[in-house]
């Protein structure tokens, strides 16, 4: 009877469990869902009220209109350069650095990594102010590198970065300098191998980041050659109002791109962090 009763309990557990986690996801991903259906509608569909969840006919067309309002193609273009290039600059500082506090032995260490740590406390915003103030002295502004070059590090990555190449074992370190291994060829040979999942994981998380990039290349851009997707939204608001379908078909332009990888890469993502013992 007892472990009829613990059976029944476990069930009923389970149940409970899992229908938390569907009503999550379903609240999660309606969203996305309204996004889209909300892009297959006609003007007079989305402001309707009482609001309609499935379009009556839907309006492909309207994707073809998005495109067209708006240089999308340069904006897509501009876009995956600024991604890629801050993508493989974060990835270069990231495991130079990490190596450098997590193996290499000089003064101040300590220091420099707990001052590299403490300006985690900085909210990104303040940010903003000195960096464009350097950007407008070396004329930078409407340029690719206002775009690319000051976030081509991250303090965040680096910490992260570096727990992993503190748990490779010592031992291995000492045996590559017995056999007069360089530090840069034991980096490149061993630590970027055995930690290739934490580094897929940052340049994943890099490339979200920089592709939903939308305050930074709007301050630091004038012209539509070198707007981004992001950006590129405010192209349907105008003086009469906003073409909410059009912007709805735009945002699905810009986001599908990224759920997509994230779906492919996710796993990368979750084994990277739980290994690093970092959560949230």
């Amino acid at each position: 009877m007892n472990k009829t009763s613990t059976k029944i309990k476990k069930i009923i557990g389970s149940i409970i469990k899992y229908l938390i986690l569907t009503l999550g996801a379903l609240f999660t991903i309606l969203p996305f869902v309204w996004m889209i259906l909300s892009s297959l509608k006609t003007s007079s569909e989305i402001v309707m009220a009482p609001p309609t969840f499935f379009p009556a006919v839907p309006q492909w067309s309207n994707y073809v209109k998005a495109w067209n309002t708006a240089p999308f193609a340069r904006y897509l273009l501009n876009t995956v350069i600024i991604t890629l290039c801050s993508t493989c600059g974060v990835i270069v500082t990231t495991i130079l650095s990490a190596f450098a506090f997590s193996r290499l032995n000089f003064p101040g260490k300590k220091l420099v990594f707990s001052l590299f740590l403490s300006t985690l406390m900085i909210p990104g915003e303040m940010l903003i102010i000195t960096n464009y103030i350097t950007i407008t002295k070396l004329k930078w502004i409407d340029t690719y590198q206002a775009m690319i070059i000051p976030w081509i590090s991250s303090v965040f990555y680096i910490y992260l970065l570096t727990q992993f190449f503190m748990q490779v074992p010592d031992a291995l370190y000492l045996a590559a300098k017995v056999d007069k291994c360089s530090d840069f060829k034991y980096m490149i040979k061993i630590m970027v191998p055995m930690n290739k999942q934490a580094i897929i994981t940052i340049a994943i998380l890099n490339i979200i980041s920089s592709w939903n990039s939308f305050l930074w290349p709007l301050l630091v851009t004038n012209s539509d050659e070198m707007r981004v997707l992001s950006t590129g939204l405010v192209q349907f608001q105008t003086e009469a109002g906003a073409s909410y379908e059009l912007i709805m078909a735009a945002s699905c332009i810009l986001v599908m791109p990224i759920i997509i990888i994230y779906l492919f890469l996710r796993k990368y993502i979750i084994e990277g962090v739980t290994r690093s013992g970092l959560k949230g």
